[in-house]
């Protein structure tokens, strides 16, 4: 799947092995590089539904996009790039047709 960023800074906190760790604890850090290795490695957002880290689609004024957990705060949150989203008739996203996807965060956003 192809893997975007909101901006070129979240793209260097995200991919660079050392930025990374200075921001974020060393588990969150490796977990997530491991979360973009997969998301990178998947065909669709389908392919990653049920791997480590707990994905799953945000509601309210975060509805359309896609979270998993980097730890017990911290969140990688993505939306697919494709706008509008791909959708089911219920409403929800088609994690089988979302096959690139937009980093827009690492986030605590229950605080």
């Amino acid at each position: 799947m192809k893997v975007e960023f909101l901006d070129a800074r979240l793209k260097k906190s995200c991919e660079d092995k050392a930025t990374r760790q200075r921001q974020f604890q060393k588990a969150a850090a490796d977990k997530l590089a491991t979360r973009l290795d997969d998301l990178a490695a998947a065909a669709n957002m389908e392919t990653v539904r049920h791997l480590p880290g707990n994905w799953e689609e945000l509601t309210g004024n975060r509805r359309g996009q896609l979270a998993c957990r980097l730890d017990k705060k911290l969140r990688l949150v993505v939306r697919p790039t494709k706008q509008p989203p791909p959708a089911k008739p219920d409403g929800g996203l088609d994690w089988g047709a979302i096959d690139a996807v937009t980093v827009l965060e690492v986030v605590n956003y229950h605080d």
